[in-house]
């Protein structure tokens, strides 16, 4: 009875580390650029934008240069209390204003967007959110790939290194640039679909005329890669395409993290192992693959677990002398530490400090609010995330 207890317990988190530490490792190196051929599709940026008065001016005039007869802009003003819609006008872009207290959301503001387009769609649908860069180059990249694959794209998407930043914000970068591009890299390498993060996504409009996005989906981009992989769009991971994007302050970013996570966890308590099985059924590896990326909790929650879990097989082993379980969880979660510090050594380094790493232990208690809220039934809802620059912010 005690080794079936401890095994009961031990192997959850078993997988989930080995799966963690598998896309961690494969994805540790940057994948090959993909050449691009064929003419610039006709492109339409599409910029969902709720209160963002203080920062789109500055985005606007970024974005202007990379503007041409095939790349245009359309702003998405949602549910807007500020000047964002008149920013948008006197900068000379297209905008449209969105009313509907009633249905807040990404996914709702997109929905508008596309509905305004169907008149005369464009053949490409870049979205990118109010607060994130993107190059010519990105772009040209995105719009090109999407239309030779006839596939959903998923740029590489970051969050700017500041090494000034406080250790959790520090460390809340380097768990984003993780999730977005090494465990990317890790899953395509392994034949698995990428995930949808939100900015720098490129659909062909014969797809996303179609996609369900008017959506309170507090997770609306995963939910959306999901649906597609499921329909035989799996997204691809392109690294050679770049957002990049501020980070927050620490509270704000402590609430955008809880949001996301809450979100991540539910989609994975309802998907994760319908996917598994779906992907056996079908033999499809990229549902199955995805299957497995969804049993990986976020990566606190992960290391929570793999500690208490370490613990609590501790003392079934100094109680009872049974060991193999305790001995295979602390193996799997030393190389998942490994696999981290790896990819921190090889790259990770801009966005953390030596000194904020040291701060991780901290950090995870910093986290136990998140997870708390989320036993007791308290989940996030969609809200903006508040920048530092914004008005009145503080932090």
């Amino acid at each position: 009875m005690v080794v079936v207890l401890c095994w009961f317990v031990a192997l959850p988190v078993i997988m989930a580390l080995c799966i963690f530490s598998a896309e961690t490792i494969f994805g540790a190196v940057r994948l090959r650029s993909a050449k691009l051929s064929g003419d610039f599709p006709v492109t339409t940026i599409l910029m969902p934008a709720h209160n963002e008065a203080e920062i789109l001016q500055d985005t606007l005039e970024r974005l202007a240069p990379t503007l041409t007869e095939d790349v245009q802009i359309l702003v998405v003003a949602d549910n807007c209390s500020d000047s964002t819609a008149q920013i948008v006008k006197r900068s000379g872009f297209a905008v449209i204003e969105r009313m509907d207290p009633m249905n807040k959301g990404k996914g709702y503001a997109l929905a508008c967007g596309r509905d305004h387009l169907k008149s005369s769609p464009p053949e490409c649908i870049i979205i990118l959110d109010a607060d994130c860069q993107i190059d010519a180059l990105s772009i040209e990249a995105l719009a090109k790939t999407c239309i030779a694959r006839n596939l959903p794209i998923q740029a590489k998407y970051i969050l700017k290194a500041d090494h000034s930043a406080r250790p959790n914000v520090q460390i809340s970068n380097f768990a984003f640039w993780l999730k977005n591009v090494v465990r990317q890299r890790g899953a395509c390498r392994l034949g698995g679909p990428a995930l949808l993060t939100g900015s720098g996504m490129a659909f062909p409009w014969t797809m996303f005329e179609k996609a369900p996005l008017d959506t309170a989906n507090i997770v609306e981009d995963l939910a959306l890669g999901i649906h597609l992989s499921q329909t035989g769009y799996a997204p691809i991971f392109l690294e050679q395409a770049t957002t990049l994007s501020a980070a927050a302050g620490e509270s704000a970013t402590f609430g955008q993290r809880t949001r996301w996570e809450h979100g991540f966890l539910a989609m994975a308590k309802s998907h994760g192992l319908s996917l598994l099985g779906e992907g056996i059924r079908k033999r499809n590896r990229k549902l199955f693959q995805l299957g497995l990326h969804l049993l990986v909790p976020p990566l606190a929650f992960l290391m929570l677990a793999g500690v208490a879990t370490l613990i609590l097989l501790g003392l079934i082993m100094a109680m009872t002398g049974y060991w193999l379980a305790f001995a295979v969880v602390a193996l799997c979660l030393i190389i998942a530490v490994v696999a981290v510090l790896l990819n921190w050594i090889i790259e990770g380094r801009q966005w953390l400090s030596f000194a904020a790493l040291l701060r991780l232990p901290l950090y995870l208690a910093w986290k136990l609010p998140v997870y708390w809220r989320l036993a007791k039934g308290h989940t996030a809802e969609w809200n903006r995330t508040e920048r530092p620059n914004d008005a009145g912010h503080k932090h």
